[in-house]
């Protein structure tokens, strides 16, 4: 008689997840056994996320998800580093092999060091104005998180994060607008970082105006490679249309276009590129256009240094 009173006083357990996740916890605090909760969530399918936690039935542990899941068991954490960036629609490198990335925090108390197989905890201070609300979660602000990727990922990857951030850009299905500044981005970096001088000099070679992770790649490796093209440079068609290639070698007339619909949207993206490759084509300080894809620059840099390499080396100055 007890043990039917005391359930049916208990609160329907999906009452008790916050944003679609259950903690083991939080059930037994509401008067759930421990005894068989596990076979319960499972009947009534629910997705184990990690130890102690659910995603209620229905939905996908996804990444805001899991980390919803980690910030519920220590809610002192915030989340920062990549998983700040992918809240914030900032595009990042894929990590290279491995398995799937690990969820990133800071513990602004200093004290936490490790949260769990596929967590990573940075011990950091934040001041306060430094967090934000994304989807429900502490979250460092954008420039903050900016400021974290310089000073912790490789220059490429930082790199390519920041001019993300800093341009208007697609990702995914949203049209996302510039985040912060580069002045913004400095000021944060002036004060005493581990690894704050290394990003500082990366800041020197960042182009605000780079439209696409694959653009930003192309020119740090012409960059490694001693070839320094103008970039994104208005030039006139002779019938009045404003265009701008994406890399100019002026000296040379020689104009280089990184294409592909992968990074460029959609289709009738891709059809405008042509139609824009055409235009460059046509401008008076254009003799030469060279185009490469996306996954070219990506996992062949070296084919397309070298050729445009070999194609200014045997190309006359303009006159």
């Amino acid at each position: 008689m007890e043990e039917r009173e005391g359930r049916e006083g208990r609160r329907p357990i999906r009452e008790l997840a916050v944003g679609g996740v259950l903690l083991n916890s939080r059930a037994l605090e509401c008067g759930w056994p421990r005894r068989g909760l596990t076979r319960a969530l499972r009947a009534q399918g629910w997705t184990p996320i990690r130890a102690g936690a659910w995603a209620e039935p229905g939905r996908t542990p996804d990444l805001v998800t899991r980390l919803r899941a980690v910030q519920l068991v220590k809610p002192r954490l915030v989340v920062s580093h990549r998983s700040a960036a992918a809240l914030w629609l900032i595009e990042v490198l894929a990590p290279g092999p491995g398995g799937e990335p690990a969820l990133e925090f800071t513990d602004p108390a200093l004290t936490l060091r490790r949260e769990g197989h596929g967590v990573r905890v940075h011990r950091v201070r934040l001041a306060p104005e430094e967090v934000a609300e994304r989807h429900g979660l502490r979250v460092t602000d954008a420039v903050r998180t900016l400021a974290d990727l310089l000073r912790t990922e490789p220059r490429d990857a930082a790199l390519v994060a920041l001019e993300s951030a800093l341009g208007q850009r697609r990702v995914g299905p949203v049209r996302r607008a510039p985040l912060t500044s580069l002045d913004a981005i400095t000021a944060v970096l002036a004060r005493p970082f581990p690894g704050a001088a290394r990003a500082r000099r990366w800041l020197r070679l960042c182009d605000p105006h780079a439209g696409s992770p694959a653009e930003t790649i192309a020119r740090l490796r012409m960059l490694d490679a001693g070839l320094r093209p103008e970039t994104q440079v208005e030039l006139l068609t002779p019938d009045g249309h404003r265009v701008i290639p994406d890399f100019l070698f002026r000296g040379k007339g020689l104009a280089v276009e990184i294409e592909g619909y992968a990074y460029h949207g959609t289709r009738d993206s891709h059809r405008r590129d042509v139609t824009r490759f055409n235009r460059i084509q046509g401008c008076p300080e254009v003799r030469r256009v060279l185009r490469y894809t996306a996954e070219e620059v990506f996992y062949r840099p070296a084919m397309v240094v070298e050729e445009i390499g070999r194609v200014l080396s045997g190309m006359p100055a303009m006159e």
